[in-house]
Formats: C-alpha cells, structure tokens, sequence
C-alpha cells in the first residue's frame, strides 16, 4: 500500500470507535479528511446521532458538504472523541501538530475532550520528535521580534508560506505560522513551555501526554496502541 492508502486505512478504521451520541472532534490534515468521508458514510448508512466540533474552516466545509451536523466547541458541554492526524509521534507518544496551519484549533478542541485519538501511517513515528518543522502560531504584529530572538536561541525559525499567493500563511485566526527546523528536540516540555511563555506566540505545536489512543497504519493492517499515562 502506498502512503494514501494506508492513510485511508487508519481514517476508516478509528471512525469504528464512533458511537450513536457522540460528540466528535474533527482534526484536520489529509488523514483527517479520509476519516471525515467514512463518518459522512457511517451516518448516511446508520442513521447515526453525531454532532461534530471542527478544528478548521477547511474541515468544516467538508463536514457540511456530507450533512454531519457541527456545532463549535463553545456550543458543546463536552467532546467524547477527537480523531486527528498527527505530523510526528515520538516512541513515548508525544506529538507534534499543525503541519497544516490549524494547530491552535486543534489544540483547543484537543483539551477541551474526554479522549484524543492520532490516526497516522507508519512514516510519522518517529524514535525523538524534531524531525518535522515544529510550528508556532503568532500574531502579526510583532512577529519579526519573535522570529529574531528565536534566531538567536538557535532554533532555526522559518515562516510559513502559503503556496497560492507566496507571501506569509495566514491561519484561520489571521495569524502567522513560525516553523522551528529543530532536528531533534531533547526536551519536548522544556522547549514548550519557553515558547509559550514568548509574548505573541498565540499557541506552540507540541501536543503533549494527550494522546490515548494511537491508529498506525502498516502494510499488514491498521495497529492500534492503547496509551498508558
């Protein structure tokens, strides 16, 4: 199976855990889009009662256009279940996340929910996080200060650029996105907590002891660990 498939994989299957009721997180990202067209099919078929929590406007326009009814995370006393892609895990099941410039959203709904399930094909994991460009959500104004004095510390920032007009991405919230090319992160909540703590960062993209459950997809079938914290 080449990577599509095995990311079709893992989308169909995590929508097994869907239950009638269910609140439902919808991440973002192209996994995310494979696992949102089989819980469009699921309540076609099964007539099931679900109401979806969106984490970007990309993903609600696809929700809408299969009938799954949303409400946004401030509509909603609770969320059951987010399923969403993941860019890396890291074998202690920490992530990085927002590869696709929605990781504030993401974030929110992934805290704001009973259980976080990542949905990823085999190329994401990953012995140490790093290896993916780490992604921070800043406002505009301001930004380059921000982007310098991460320049200095080293961490290699470039911004992200948004290949239809080649000027600099804005997020669903009109901010910027900052990539970390880091490499290897040594210490994930360290490095988390110093670039939450910079004025105008909106939100970092390490994503951490939040996960689950975790659904690999492998050539011989769709693996999936349970996560003990």
């Amino acid at each position: 199976m080449n990577q599509d498939q095995l990311k079709k994989l893992v989308g169909e299957k995590s929508v097994e855990f869907v239950e009638d009721g269910m609140v439902l997180g919808l991440g973002t990202g192209s996994t995310s889009e494979y696992m949102i067209d089989a819980l469009g099919k699921r309540i076609r078929e099964e007539k099931l009662n679900i109401i979806g929590v969106t984490t970007s406007k990309r993903t609600a326009r696809q929700a809408q256009s299969l009938g799954i009814p949303l409400k946004s995370v401030d509509e909603v006393d609770h969320i059951d279940l987010t399923i969403d892609g993941a860019d890396e895990i890291s074998s202690d099941f920490q992530g990085i996340k927002g590869g696709g410039a929605s990781l504030l959203f993401e974030k929110i709904v992934a805290i704001n929910s009973d259980k976080v399930m990542w949905i990823v094909d085999e190329s994401k994991l990953s012995p140490k996080l790093g290896s993916f460009p780490l992604p921070i959500e800043v406002i505009p104004y301001g930004s380059q200060k921000i982007f310098d004095r991460l320049e200095k510390k080293g961490l290699n920032p470039k911004y992200m650029i948004d290949p239809e007009t080649n000027e600099r991405l804005r997020t669903d919230s009109n901010n910027y996105i900052i990539n970390l090319h880091l490499h290897e992160i040594d210490h994930p909540h360290t490095l988390a907590n110093y670039l939450i703590n910079q004025v105008g960062v909106v939100e970092q993209g390490l994503f951490l002891d939040m996960v689950n459950t975790v659904i690999v997809g492998r050539q011989d079938g769709p693996e999936i660990i349970q996560v003990k914290r």
